[in-house]
């Protein structure tokens, strides 16, 4: 019995050790694949927060729409006729004008394209005269200029009672009200409708015809 029995032979310690290398390049691919991965999941977050960051300052910087600016650079007065030789003062049933000189300036870096400009002219509070702009485009990062006449209500002008008295300083006391609507568009995505109102107080010099004492405020709605 005990020659029938025979002896099982051990596996050979070469299939071992090959089965050990099979597990370690295995590992190591894993390993090495999850290295990649990571290096590529931390490239994509970099590159997501540089673009979020560029959007960022793209809104606040560039893409931010500012207030365009409206300023009455002068006034000039026109046709104003001689009373008896020594007060300058329009008769009744002549024709009197004003030459206003107005600027847009537009900080943004679109343009802007405004519709009619709307100036009216007030002596203590009555329009005396009133005025419209042709429609136009301030560039970007540009000023516009442009010139409205308004056309004096003579006959208004002279009933005021306070006219007299406005004659004997030399000076007459007005003052404007100029609107400018239109809109900015950037990049043909962000469209925005701007609303610029300006009041201006003046002093109109009857002899040299000039303007004197101008005080302007501006309100912008966006």
């Amino acid at each position: 019995m005990m020659e029938k029995e025979q002896v099982r032979p051990l596996a050979p310690a070469t299939d071992h050790h090959h089965s050990n290398s099979r597990d370690e390049e295995t590992v190591l691919k894993k390993t090495t694949r999850r290295r990649k991965y990571i290096k590529w999941c931390s490239c994509l977050v970099a590159a997501i927060i540089i673009v979020v960051v560029v959007i960022v300052t793209l809104i606040f910087t560039i893409f931010k729409v500012k207030e365009p600016e409206i300023k009455m650079n002068g006034v000039t007065v026109d046709n104003l006729g001689f009373v008896n030789g020594t007060v300058p003062v329009p008769g009744p049933g002549t024709n009197m004008s004003l030459t206003a000189d107005i600027s847009v300036k537009n900080p943004n870096y679109s343009s802007f394209r405004y519709k009619n400009t709307t100036t009216s002219l007030y002596y203590h509070g009555a329009v005396i005269g009133e005025a419209r702009g042709p429609p136009g485009q301030s560039k970007a990062r540009r000023t516009a200029r442009m010139n409205i006449t308004l056309d004096i209500i003579v006959d208004s002008l002279l009933k005021d009672p306070h006219l007299q008295n406005d004659l004997g300083t030399g000076a007459l006391t007005m003052s404007s009200y100029t609107s400018v609507g239109g809109r900015i568009k950037i990049l043909s995505i962000i469209e925005r409708h701007v609303t610029v109102r300006m009041n201006c107080t003046m002093k109109v010099n009857i002899y040299s015809r000039s303007i004197e004492d101008q005080k302007c405020k501006r309100k912008v709605k966006l």
